[in-house]
């Protein structure tokens, strides 16, 4: 009985902590974002964005567009497309960001995403992604799924 109440309260302990730990592998939180905040879908977006993910004969991936120009403090409503005929993501972060998680994914490259910053698409699907720029600079969205960055699949938002 007391060996049933421990192991009891060891699972409860740990699917506690998983459940507030965020989505992902461990260190694959989003409480903290380099390109801005999460929009309001709710609020006026200043431009859509529609972003196509790509591959082509010669093994090259693309973004299209693969560099975006937004105004500090702009809501922008990326409407992503996956024509390709494999599953891409599109991670928006600071490169140094995507350069680590893309380090995660090498190891875990099930790893899948549904985050207010990227969304990970099969085959002909489609998703949205509302976003808020707060700081100016340059920002980097990304397909971090293993051998995809390498085939030229990243592009550049540039806040002014």
């Amino acid at each position: 009985m007391i060996l049933r109440l421990i192991t009891t309260a060891a699972a409860l302990a740990v699917s506690a902590g998983l459940a507030f730990s965020g989505p992902g592998a461990p260190g694959h939180t989003h409480k903290k974002f380099e390109a801005g905040e999460p929009g309001d879908p709710k609020k006026t977006v200043a431009k859509t964005v529609e972003v196509g993910m790509h591959e082509h004969a010669d093994a090259t991936m693309k973004f299209v567009p693969d560099r975006i120009e937004v105004k500090r403090g702009e809501q922008v409503r990326f409407v992503l497309k996956n024509h390709g005929k494999a599953d891409h993501e599109f991670m928006l972060d600071s490169m140094e960001h995507n350069a680590r998680h893309k380090i995660a994914m090498e190891k875990n490259p099930d790893m899948e995403h549904d985050d207010p910053n990227g969304k990970r698409l099969s085959p002909d699907a489609s998703n949205e992604i509302v976003w808020r720029f707060t700081k100016a600079g340059t920002f980097e969205y990304a397909c971090l799924i293993p051998g995809h960055y390498e085939s030229g699949m990243h592009g550049l938002v540039v806040v002014k």
